[in-house]
């Protein structure tokens, strides 16, 4: 261990330091963008009947509340209801009610689905660019 420190000069020294705090810059970036574009964006509810999107809606406090009721197919129904910054699937005839009891959902990433009608309500947080894509 003696002999590689007695090796190294102070420019070394120099150069490692600045190793490691460009191995951590990607990091700091990342953060750095994410942060920003959290606050800009809105959270967005999809429905989709068969894979298919029906209808979109932004989640938020300012946000008109309702409750919407979708016909995937003969002697079906869904009623979806939004309130605020959450929504959920209130209502609907399947047989197993898995849909109805997940409740409400307002994270990005969180789903409700309605499997026998093909219903599936996803939360997504909207993005009107690729946030790691660096401007020139």
């Amino acid at each position: 261990m003696r002999s590689v420190l007695k090796q190294m000069k102070p420019f070394d020294y120099i150069i490692i330091v600045l190793c490691i705090f460009i191995s951590f810059l990607p990091n700091i970036v990342t953060a750095a963008i994410y942060s920003k574009n959290t606050d800009e964006h809105a959270i967005v509810a999809l429905i989709k009947i068969n894979g298919q999107e029906v209808d979109r809606f932004v989640l938020g406090e300012d946000t008109e509340d309702f409750e919407k009721t979708y016909y995937p197919n003969t002697g079906q129904y869904n009623i979806i209801q939004k309130q605020g910054d959450q929504i959920r699937i209130k209502e609907d005839n399947s047989p197993d009610q898995i849909g109805v009891r997940t409740g409400w959902i307002q994270n990005p990433g969180q789903t409700a689905i309605c499997l026998p009608h093909g219903l599936v309500i996803e939360i997504q947080g909207e993005m009107e660019e690729d946030p790691l894509i660096l401007p020139l």
